[in-house]
């Protein structure tokens, strides 16, 4: 039997000295924030107390605000435990070691990849129980998965399968690889025109067949993803987000009953759930044999749009609140017309896939606040923002405006180097990125 609930989410040694090494490593003054410095590390940052606005970073530059990442973590891992599901948090939304630290001291299960690459970085950094959301046929990376899980035997990757050709290549590829134990794998089922997952709960159950009957793979439950559904949190949308669930429920009890687990059926994995309906997939798939196990990852940084207007976790009135965490700022640049001013931030900077940045506030040289009443982002280039603002607003040539952003899973990659501040705006870490 392959085992994977009783496997180790992290090697929490490993881990730590992925962090201390990062900490202590020189700053290369090209970082996008950090051109001004002459020689630093993360670490001498902190122990200077060096402040956003100080003189000694350089914008634009995205920020974590370490009171509220720290509550998200909190908060979702309390959530958890009291609906009784796990958590694997999707890692690209960070890549980072040091926000993927704070989840995996707060309870993780393991942490999700959406490629090999991700699961590569993961596994270097010290995660040894990771599960990979997505199809895998990439004869390179799945020769390197064939080493790696036969040189380590604490380390577990769980893959998916959706089609008897994806289970007859990883069968051949693993084989040639010199594979010395079974891939964990999930079905995938899917929905019909949207992205991977067989499109019946009958052709699931042939891929099941396929895959069990191989030596090189091990079934150990059923997966989907609700999301594809949209994000919509009115009835239809959280109907339409429940029965995805109850199917994928339902496959894997369909696994059960035909005796084509390769683990002990209370060992079953169940797994949905990105950032917009995890309080659906948990009603859905806890009570049945087996773990459920969510994939969210965007609550950790939560945002100021998407997530903002679709989670079920709300901002405020609740006692699992989420705070937007990630705050990007940018001086103003030029102001050549009346109700138009140009910010040093752009595409390069800030996702603008679902939605435009949100101003949220300004700051005169001299630290005057200033009033961003009627101001919005209307446009981004590469490396500018444009916003209109009120012809007599005051904002001016020098001002820092800051900005709430939609979607973080479309921010963090554009960084590589993410200051985490306190209240008093005070580095107390740097967040690393793994793209």
């Amino acid at each position: 039997m392959t085992a994977v609930t009783g496997t180790t989410a992290y090697d929490a040694e490993a881990l730590r000295k992925t962090l201390d090494m990062l900490a202590h490593r020189p700053i290369d003054p090209a970082e996008k924030g950090f051109a001004a410095l002459d020689s630093a590390t993360a670490a001498e940052l902190v122990d200077r107390k060096v402040t956003l606005r100080g003189g000694e970073l350089t914008f634009p530059l995205m920020v974590l605000r370490e009171s509220a990442l720290a509550s998200n973590v909190a908060t979702m891992a309390a959530w958890c435990t009291q609906h009784r599901v796990v958590l694997a948090p999707h890692g690209k939304t960070s890549m980072s070691p040091e926000v993927t630290a704070r989840q995996l001291a707060a309870g993780a299960w393991g942490i999700t990849a959406a490629t090999i690459g991700q699961v590569r970085a993961y596994v270097d950094i010290g995660v040894r129980r990771i599960l990979l959301a997505n199809q895998l046929v990439d004869p390179a990376g799945i020769g390197w998965l064939a080493r790696a899980m036969s040189a380590d035997p604490s380390l577990t990757v769980v893959g998916y399968v959706d089609s008897a050709n994806s289970v007859a290549l990883l069968d051949r590829e693993l084989t040639r690889r010199g594979a010395t134990r079974p891939l964990p794998v999930l079905v995938e089922l899917g929905v019909p025109g949207k992205r991977t997952g067989a499109r019946s709960i009958d052709a699931a159950l042939d891929v099941a067949r396929a895959a069990s009957a191989s030596t090189r793979l091990a079934v150990v439950g059923a997966t989907g993803y609700e999301g594809v559904l949209g994000h919509a949190r009115d009835d239809a949308g959280l109907e339409a987000a429940a029965h995805f669930c109850r199917e994928v429920r339902r496959l894997g009890q369909r696994l059960v009953e035909e005796g084509l687990l390769d683990v002990p059926d209370e060992e079953l994995l169940l797994s949905a759930g990105g950032s917009t309906y995890f309080d659906v997939v948990a009603r859905e798939l806890v009570g049945g044999p087996g773990t459920a196990v969510v994939r969210s990852g965007g609550y950790v940084t939560h945002d100021d749009g998407l997530y903002a207007h679709a989670t079920p976790l709300p901002a405020g009135g609740s006692p699992y609140a989420l705070r937007p965490a990630l705050e990007a700022w940018a001086y103003v640049l030029s102001r050549p017309e009346p109700g138009r001013v140009l910010v040093g931030a752009g595409r390069r900077d800030v996702p603008f896939d679902v939605h435009l940045p949100f101003v949220h506030g300004a700051v005169a040289p001299d630290g005057t606040r200033r009033s961003v009443e009627g101001m919005r982002v209307t446009a981004l280039n590469d490396q500018h923002g444009f916003l209109d603002i009120p012809i007599d607003s005051d904002l001016a040539v020098g001002d820092l405006v800051w900005f709430g952003i939609s979607h973080p899973c479309t921010a963090f990659d554009k960084w590589r180097l993410v200051p985490v501040l306190d209240d008093d705006d005070r580095i107390v870490e740097i967040a690393h990125t793994m793209f």
